[in-house]
């Protein structure tokens, strides 16, 4: 089963600074049908406009993914760290037994990225944080793990969950296969270019929703850029 979920047609708001779209319930948008997928409860699409963003708040036991699509983030946190995270690149915050962050974008244009919340496997833990880039050029053409719960993904960072989320990049006419099992909750969104999902056609930033699929077989209908996540 495979269901499309149209990019206009997901919830959201306009708060000026933010542009947020909810593949699943958040904040003010509430739909009780979605309310999450398996472990995966948030993914957002947000637009920040520039010297704006997220004052401090604080989360706790929850796996918290930031995939930047244009752009890029600064992130500040209660545990000392800060970093830039920009496009094509992740950041994890595992927020444990609680952490307090900032996310702004501190850049001259719009930042555009997709934030993904993944239920740990267990609750507390100490909170952490981490970056890293991954070059698009490595996922050409195939699915690269960028978070991962499971040991074999050692190039992956590191999430407390038992879920991946993984990252492609396909020309025109290309397919790229993944392993989903029938078992398992599939969420993929383009972020860029239309594609198609076991024949189901998927516009940029359109959602589908994947169980009882064996395998995901994408193929790019323009050249696309595509976030899957992988959880139980």
């Amino acid at each position: 089963m495979i269901e499309r979920r149209p990019f206009e047609r997901l919830g959201g708001e306009n708060h000026g600074w933010l542009d947020a779209k909810h593949h699943f319930s958040f904040a003010g948008y509430h739909d009780s049908s979605r309310m999450g997928w398996g472990a995966l409860r948030v993914w957002n699409d947000d637009t920040i406009a520039p010297d704006s963003g997220f004052p401090p708040h604080p989360h706790a036991d929850m796996e918290i993914i930031t995939y930047v699509r244009e752009g890029a983030i600064t992130h500040e946190d209660s545990l000392g760290n800060k970093g830039r995270t920009q496009a094509g690149d992740v950041q994890v915050m595992s927020a444990g037994t609680g952490i307090r962050h900032a996310e702004s974008n501190q850049e001259r244009d719009a930042t555009r990225l997709f934030q993904i919340w993944i239920l740990p496997n267990r609750r507390g833990g100490s909170p952490s944080w981490g970056a890293k880039p991954f070059p698009k050029g490595d996922r050409s053409g195939r699915f690269v793990a960028l978070a991962s719960g499971f040991e074999d993904d050692a190039e992956a960072l590191p999430i407390r969950t038992d879920a991946r989320v993984l990252g492609a990049t396909l020309k025109a006419g290309e397919t790229a296969d993944y392993p989903l099992g029938e078992d398992r909750h599939g969420y993929l969104v383009p972020a860029k270019g239309a594609i198609e999902v076991n024949g189901v056609k998927l516009n940029a930033r359109d959602g589908a929703a994947a169980h009882g699929e064996a395998v995901l077989r994408v193929r790019a209908l323009e050249d696309a850029e595509i976030v899957l996540v992988d959880a139980a």
